[in-house]
C-alpha cells in the first residue's frame, strides 16, 4: 500500500519562543489551514512505506511557523497550531526527510519511517520549547485508564481551565490523540521526561506541549511519532502497543508467573486493606481490671514513655487523671487507653528491668540476647511478652490477642468463597507485629503485602512514620533532591525531604533485611510512588541527577523485590514505564480526586470532606468514610460516558489494575452499582478496606459482587481487550470483549437498554464466558438475576 508524505514551506522572520496554548476551536483551526503557504516551493517528497500501526497520509509542513497538516482522503486536519513566524534557516529536504534550523534555538527534523513521521527537535541554545500546540474536535488522553475529551464540552472546559500538567506524571501512556470526523492523529512522545501540557479553555480544549532541556541532562532533544488512524480506540491506541513492544516493554502477566507462579493469585482476586493494627484490641481487655491497674505504675510509666514519640503522651495523660474519678470507662477512653498500649509496643524503648521485674523465661532469653540487638520481629514479640507480664489477668491470653479482627477475619474471608485475594497491610509493623495474621493468609492462598515507601525522609526517625526513617542519618543531607536554586525538595505533606533514589538502593536493602530476617510470609510488597511518574532532576553538586537516572532508579528498586526476593509487586498510579515489573498498580481506574480542593481536604463541616488519615482503631475515615463528590468532579472522574479503556486496550494482560486506595469501591457515595459495572466491564479488580465492623456489613455485596466478577476476571485477565464500544447514543450502554468468547455489556443507566433484541436492566450487566451468559443487577446489593445457557 502507498503512503506519500508531503512537505511545504517559506521563509520568513518569526520569534521561536512560545509560552502560552492558542485560543480558539475552530478558529484556530482555519488559522492552521491559512497559515499553510498557497503553494509549494520545492518539489514535494512522495515516498512508499509499508502500512503497519497506521494509514497511509501525506503532510504538509511550514518550517516558519512549524505548522503541520496531515492529508488523508482529501481532508485536511491539522496536526499543529501554527506558531509566530520565525527565522529560518539550514532548510534541506531530501526524498523522505525535511530538516531546519531555528538560529540560536533548536533544530528541527521530521523523516518519513514506514508509516508514521518521526519528529525531532535538539536544542542548540533554548533552555526550552514548546511544539506542538493542538486543537481538535475532540481528544483521546491517558488521563488514569483513559477520556475522550469533547473539545467544546463546558464541564471539561471547567476543570481544566488554566492546568499545567506534568507528562510523566499526570498521563499513563506516552501518547495523546486528535480525534477529527474522518480520522485520527496519534502523537507518540518519545522522551517522556521534563514535559508539560499547558491548557487553554477560553474557547474550547486546547494544549500545548513543552519541553524542558535541563542543563544537567546532556541529551538535548525530544520527540515525537505521528501516525493516523481511525478513530475507534482500538484503533488509536494500536501504534502505542506496538511501540512499547518494539522498545522491548510489554511483558505479559503469564510471562511474570513464570518466574514467580504466585502472581497468579492476583487472576481473580479482589485488592483487600486489612486494618489490624492493634494486636492488643478491645475484646482482648478485661477493662475493669485494667481500669485498677493503669493509675498505678504501668499508666505513669506509659505516659514517660510516650513523651518521646510524635504523637505525645498528651491524651492518654488526660485519660489517666480521669480514670480514678470513674467508676468506667467509655468508648473514646479505651479507644485511647489501647492507642496508646500499641503504640508503645512498637518502641525499641519499652524494655525498663524495674518495670518488669518478672518477664517470664521466654522474655528473659530475649533481653539475654540484647535488645538493641533484637530485630523488629523479635523486639514485638519481647515488647508482648513484657506487657503480659504486667497485666496478667486484665487481658486475654497473650496467643489470643488481635487474632479475632485479623486472623480470624482473613479465615472468614475464605470461608465465604473467596478463593484468591491479595490483602495489604497499611504497615510493615502490623506483620510483624502479628505473624499468625500473615501465615493465616499464606496457608489460604492468598497473597499478603507490607506498604513501603522510599518517597520521603524524616530527618529524626520516629517510629510513627516508619517508611520515612532510615537508620543512615547522612541521608537527610547528602541524599536528598535539591531544585535549581538549591533548595531541598519538601516530603509528603511538606514534612521532611524527598530522597533522591538513586542513593537510596543499600537503604532498601537493609530495610526489607530487616523486615524478612525472621522467616515472615510476607509473598507480595507494595511500594509507594514508584509508578505515579512523579520524577525530580536533581540539581545536587554532589549528586546532579536527571530524571531518566531518577525513574531507573525506581525501576531498579521494583525490580529488586520482584526479581530478588521473588515478590509479586504492586506500585501507587501504574504509570506504564512501570509495567514490565510490577504486576498490579493501585490508581489507574480511579486515582486520587481533586487533591486540592479544600472542600475535600481540609474543610471538616463540607459534605465532601474525605476524612482524616487517623482513627484510634479501626478504619481512618479517609479510607472508609463513603463520601458524595462534587458535580464537576463526578463528571470527568467517574462519569462512564466519557471513559475510555485505553490502558486496557494495551495492557490488560500485561498489569492489572485499580483504584487508588483512598477511593476505594464503596468511596463514592451513591456511586457503589456503577463501580461495580465499571469493574466488570474493565476487568477491574475491586478494592476494599476492612475490618471485622466493615466485613460484618459489607460481606452480602461483596461475596455476591465476586461470584460473577472473579470467575471471569481469572480468564479475562490473561487475554487482550479485543474490543470496546459505546452501543448507546448517551454512551451508557457499553460493551467491552476479552480475547474470544469472553464479553460484558454494562447498562450504567437509569433505564433499561435493549441490545440486540435482549433487554438488560438498569444498572446490570450481561456477562457472557464459556458457554453461558448471566445478568449481573449491581443496583439490588450485587444481586445475580438469571443464568442462561
Amino acid at each position: 500500500m502507498q503512503q506519500r508524505f508531503f512537505w511545504a514551506g517559506a521563509i520568513a522572520l518569526l520569534a521561536v519562543s512560545v509560552t502560552g496554548c492558542r485560543s480558539g476551536g475552530a478558529a484556530a483551526g482555519d488559522a492552521a489551514a491559512a497559515a499553510s503557504p498557497p503553494a509549494v516551493k520545492q518539489t514535494a517528497a512522495v515516498v512508499t512505506a509499508s502500512q503497519k500501526a497506521g494509514e497511509p497520509f501525506d503532510f504538509e509542513v511550514d518550517p516558519e511557523t512549524f505548522a503541520l497538516t496531515i492529508i488523508k482522503d482529501g481532508q485536511r486536519v491539522p496536526a499543529s497550531v501554527p506558531l509566530p513566524r520565525a527565522e529560518v534557516t539550514d532548510l534541506v529536504k531530501s526524498k523522505d526527510s525535511v530538516r531546519w534550523t531555528y538560529p540560536g534555538k533548536v533544530k528541527v527534523s521530521i523523516a518519513k519511517k514506514n508509516d508514521y513521521l518521526d519528529i525531532s527537535v535538539t536544542s542548540i541554545g533554548a533552555d526550552s520549547f514548546a511544539w506542538p500546540s493542538v486543537s481538535a474536535d475532540r481528544y483521546m488522553l491517558p488521563l488514569g485508564e483513559g477520556k475522550e475529551i469533547p473539545a467544546a464540552d463546558p464541564d471539561w472546559r471547567s476543570f481544566l481551565k488554566d492546568q499545567t500538567y506534568t507528562w510523566s506524571e499526570s498521563f499513563s501512556m506516552d501518547f495523546f490523540a486528535l480525534n477529527a470526523k474522518a480520522f485520527s492523529l496519534v502523537y507518540v512522545v518519545t522522551n517522556k521526561f521534563n514535559d508539560e501540557v499547558q491548557f487553554d479553555t477560553s474557547s474550547s480544549v486546547q494544549f500545548q506541549f513543552a519541553h524542558e532541556f535541563p542543563s544537567i541532562n546532556p541529551d538535548k532533544s525530544y520527540g515525537f511519532r505521528l501516525y493516523v488512524t481511525g478513530n475507534d480506540p482500538r484503533q488509536v491506541v494500536q501504534p502505542y502497543k506496538n511501540y512499547v513492544k518494539e522498545q522491548g516493554n510489554f511483558v505479559t502477566l503469564e510471562q511474570k508467573a513464570q518466574d514467580n507462579p504466585n502472581v497468579r493469585k492476583l487472576y481473580g482476586a479482589p485488592q483487600i486493606y486489612l486494618w489490624s493494627e492493634s494486636i492488643l484490641t478491645d475484646g482482648d481487655v478485661h477493662w475493669p481490671k485494667l481500669r485498677v491497674l493503669l493509675p498505678q505504675s504501668l499508666g505513669p510509666w506509659l505516659v514517660k514513655l510516650l513523651s518521646g514519640t510524635a504523637d505525645g503522651s498528651d491524651e492518654f495523660a488526660q485519660v489517666l487523671a480521669q480514670i480514678p474519678k470513674q467508676d468506667y470507662l467509655d468508648k473514646y477512653q479505651k479507644g485511647v487507653v489501647l492507642s496508646a498500649l500499641n503504640e508503645a509496643l512498637k518502641l525499641r524503648g519499652f524494655y525498663d528491668a524495674s518495670m518488669f521485674p518478672n518477664p517470664g523465661e521466654e522474655a528473659e532469653k530475649l533481653i539475654a540476647q540484647g535488645v538493641d540487638k533484637l530485630s523488629e520481629e523479635k523486639l514485638y514479640e519481647l515488647n508482648k511478652l513484657l506487657l503480659q507480664s504486667v497485666l496478667k489477668d486484665a487481658a486475654s491470653d497473650l496467643s489470643e490477642w488481635g487474632q479475632a479482627d485479623s486472623t480470624e477475619l482473613v479465615k472468614d474471608i475464605r470461608d465465604a468463597g473467596i478463593e484468591n485475594a491479595w490483602i495489604g497491610l497499611p504497615n510493615w509493623a502490623d506483620g510483624l507485629m502479628n505473624p499468625k495474621l500473615v501465615g493465616e493468609a499464606n496457608q489460604d492462598g492468598y497473597l499478603i503485602a507490607p506498604y513501603d515507601s522510599y518517597h520521603s525522609i524524616q530527618q529524626n526517625a520516629d517510629i510513627s512514620w516508619n517508611t520515612a526513617s532510615f537508620p543512615d542519618p547522612t541521608l537527610y543531607e547528602n541524599a536528598t533532591i535539591a531544585k535549581k536554586d538549591g533548595t531541598k525538595v519538601a516530603g509528603f505533606l511538606g514534612r521532611g525531604r524527598k530522597l533522591n533514589p538513586t542513593l537510596a538502593m543499600p537503604s532498601v536493602k537493609q530495610r526489607a533485611a530487616g523486615i524478612l530476617q525472621d522467616g515472615i510470609g510476607f509473598n507480595s510488597w507494595f511500594v509507594d510512588c514508584d509508578a505515579t511518574g512523579e520524577i525530580y532532576d536533581d540539581y545536587s553538586p554532589a549528586h546532579p541527577t536527571t530524571q531518566q537516572q531518577d525513574l531507573n532508579a525506581r525501576l531498579e528498586r521494583l525490580s529488586y523485590f520482584a526479581k530478588d526476593l521473588n515478590m509479586v509487586v504492586g506500585s501507587e498510579g501504574g504509570n506504564d514505564y512501570a509495567s514490565s515489573v510490577i504486576a498490579y498498580a493501585q490508581g489507574i481506574e480511579s486515582p486520587i480526586i481533586a487533591w486540592g480542593d479544600p472542600d475535600m481536604r481540609d474543610n471538616k463541616e463540607s459534605p465532601y470532606y474525605v476524612g482524616g488519615y487517623y482513627a484510634a482503631s479501626g478504619i481512618p475515615e479517609r479510607y472508609a468514610k463513603p463520601v458524595p463528590i462534587k458535580p464537576l468532579y463526578d463528571k470527568v472522574y467517574v462519569d462512564p460516558a466519557y471513559s475510555l479503556p485505553l490502558y486496557k486496550l494495551v495492557y490488560n494482560d500485561s498489569i492489572i489494575t485499580t483504584n487508588h486506595w483512598e477511593w476505594g469501591s464503596y468511596k463514592i457515595k451513591g456511586e457503589e452499582a456503577d463501580r461495580m459495572l465499571y469493574e466488570l466491564l474493565y476487568d477491574v479488580p475491586p478494592l476494599y478496606h476492612l475490618d471485622r465492623t466493615t466485613w460484618e456489613r459489607e460481606k452480602s455485596s461483596i461475596v455476591g459482587f465476586l461470584k460473577v466478577w472473579s470467575p471471569f476476571h481469572r480468564q479475562a485477565v490473561t487475554r487482550e481487550m479485543t474490543g470496546f464500544s459505546f452501543l448507546s447514543n448517551d454512551r451508557l450502554v457499553q460493551s467491552a470483549k476479552y480475547g474470544n468468547g469472553l464479553s460484558v455489556i454494562a447498562n450504567f443507566s437509569d433505564r433499561a437498554a435493549t441490545v440486540k433484541g435482549r433487554k438488560i436492566p438498569a444498572k446490570s450487566a450481561v456477562v457472557a464466558q464459556d458457554g453461558m451468559s448471566l445478568v449481573f443487577d449491581a443496583a439490588a446489593n450485587a444481586k445475580l438475576l438469571a443464568v442462561k445457557e
